[in-house]
């Protein structure tokens, strides 16, 4: 294998587990040439199953390409949009810069949300299930066997 440009950019969740698969990472991990161990493969290969990257498509991903840039994001931006795939207006605040003066009219943020869900589909392997309880409305994370899977952001 030869490198023909060093660092020639970021490259997104969905890049990196397709060029995995491509080298065999999920069926055997010494099938990956590199000086990286090869459980270091297996780990990043297993924690990439489990995000939105899992479901994508190159078809995806380039229409979400071009419909999203008449929205004038940065790179970056964009990158993590298709990283973390946000189905939430309050959870592109935090991705996108100065989010509440680049885009007041909150129809927008809407229209972004609205396109993401659209384009993007969502991780095979987790479904997002509501629970109640008394007043008290949470989300839980279960997997495709319906067992619950701890929530990383949960600070409990």
């Amino acid at each position: 294998m030869k490198i023909l440009e060093a660092n020639a950019g970021a490259l997104t969740n969905f890049e990196v587990l397709d060029f995995l698969r491509a080298k065999g990472a999920s069926k055997d991990p010494t099938r990956v040439i590199a000086k990286v161990a090869q459980s270091e493969y297996k780990q990043v290969y297993d924690y990439l199953v489990d995000t939105p990257a899992s479901n994508q498509t190159r078809e995806s991903i380039n229409e979400f390409l071009t419909s999203i840039k008449r929205h004038d994001l940065a790179k970056a931006e964009v990158l993590n949009i298709l990283n973390t795939r946000p189905t939430e207006d309050v959870e592109l605040f935090p991705i996108i810069e100065s989010c509440e003066k680049r885009f007041p009219i909150d129809e927008e943020v809407a229209e972004i949300v609205e396109l993401v869900t659209r384009t993007l589909p969502p991780p095979r392997n987790m479904k997002q299930e509501e629970i109640t309880k008394g007043d008290e409305e949470t989300a839980t994370l279960k997997n495709e066997n319906d067992e619950v899977i701890e929530d990383p952001m949960d600070t409990r």
